[in-house]
């Protein structure tokens, strides 16, 4: 069962009045999720830095969610179009990660008590809610969203040993330093490795040159620095690697009978927009080429026609079938609970809740050290960790999509 804490949220909408009513009758009546018990095993933690008891009966789970609800910066119908967004998706993800809590409950028969805190997307609270107590006692912290939240909240999690969720930043782990954090969303590191090992199986070294397309703004060195050096130092080596800074300075160097594959670092627009119609008048004129994009194109969009001439493939930390009869009666008892759709962080919730509470009901409080052998595919996100002693706990898993028939879909 799921017994859950939060206060009153005041946000904006026709979608935040029903959240509220919804939280309003958590609040006020405090309801348990009835699930289907199962003989409890007696978990036993060899390793006690958090001074927990190591010969308790593991019965309940305490988990704390931070989400930037912001209730004291908005009012109904007059808040601002972003801070609204970040209600929305706090409720969003709110409302899917119960679902999997209640998943994993019914699965495993362990009770989590969840309490839901606001981090209003500001330190000072962030700081509040440490000093107020409203941590104690917790058995994992999931959240806060924003990088600058987790930087925040590291000090504390390494001193109580307690282990952090940073469920949505895709920042990379040494900005935080805490072996702690549970990475779940991939950094751009593993974006390039994934589309360098890829390149490495399909493509013939010996008639294939990669081209990196880089702009060089700062935005575009995020991906362009670990592409280049995959190709320049490290396993992909062995391929013609060039840089250019438009597909225009690299007509001039082409060379005939050769495979090229392109790397775009950039998810600008216009000049997005501009590349693909150039390179698509190459390809008709004969050019052998393929496209890899930024991993940010998967929300923008482009040409289809230009994306599968180019035979143009995404690297994504997520991806949703939405025919598939799981995802299908997932978005069912979604719009039947809270009456309306489910968005992209309900699945993300949806997943993050069912992985760590079924893996905590598994193993107790020794459940982050069997992480990298529990993997999990999920409606949203996959899951597959390794461990770093500095850095914490990092999510590997990644797909490879290409556009076909119209669509994106997953090659691997």
């Amino acid at each position: 069962m799921i017994l859950v804490q939060n206060h009153p949220l005041q946000l904006s909408g026709n979608r935040i009045l029903s959240f509220l009513l919804i939280c309003f009758c958590l609040g006020a009546c405090s309801p348990r999720t009835k699930t289907v018990k199962q003989p409890q095993k007696d978990v036993v933690k060899k390793d006690d830095p958090a001074g927990k008891n190591t010969t308790r009966k593991l019965t309940e789970a305490n988990i704390s969610l931070l989400l930037p609800f912001n209730v004291n910066q908005q009012k109904v119908h007059t808040g601002k179009k972003a801070e609204i967004e970040k209600s929305a998706m706090a409720i969003d993800f709110y409302q899917g990660f119960k679902m999997g809590l209640d998943s994993a409950a019914a699965s495993t028969g362990l009770d989590f008590r969840l309490k839901v805190l606001d981090t209003k997307d500001n330190a000072v609270q962030i700081s509040n809610l440490i000093k107020g107590g409203q941590l104690n006692g917790s058995d994992l912290i999931v959240g806060p969203v924003f990088p600058d939240g987790i930087k925040f909240i590291t000090n504390y999690s390494i001193a109580n040993h307690l282990p952090v969720i940073s469920p949505l930043a895709a920042s990379h782990p040494d900005e935080f330093n805490n072996p702690n954090l549970i990475s779940v969303v991939n950094n751009i590191e593993l974006h390039a490795q994934k589309i360098g090992d890829y390149i490495r199986r399909a493509y013939n070294s010996q008639n294939t040159i990669v081209v990196l397309i880089n702009p060089k703004k700062s935005t575009d060195e995020v991906m362009a620095v670990p592409l280049r050096k995959y190709f320049q130092e490290g396993k992909g080596i062995a391929y013609k690697f060039q840089e250019y800074s438009s597909v225009y300075t690299m007509e001039t160097k082409l060379l005939a009978d050769k495979q090229y594959v392109v790397l775009m670092s950039t998810a600008d627009r216009q000049f997005v927009v501009a590349t693909l119609d150039k390179l698509a008048k190459m390809k008709t004129k004969g050019l052998q080429v393929s496209l890899f994009g930024h991993p940010n194109w998967i929300k923008q969009n482009y040409n289809t026609d230009k994306l599968q001439l180019l035979n143009t493939r995404i690297t994504s930390s997520y991806y949703i079938n939405y025919k598939s009869s799981e995802v299908i009666r997932f978005v069912k008892a979604y719009r039947k609970l809270n009456s309306f759709e489910p968005g992209e962080y309900a699945f993300k919730g949806f997943d993050i809740g069912l992985y760590f509470g079924t893996v905590f009901s598994r193993y107790g409080y020794n459940y982050l050290k069997y992480l990298p052998a529990e993997k999990y595919t999920g409606f949203h996100n996959s899951f597959s960790f390794i461990k770093e002693e500095r850095l914490g706990y990092i999510n590997t898993s990644l797909t490879l999509l290409e556009y076909k028939n119209y669509a994106l879909k997953p090659i691997e």
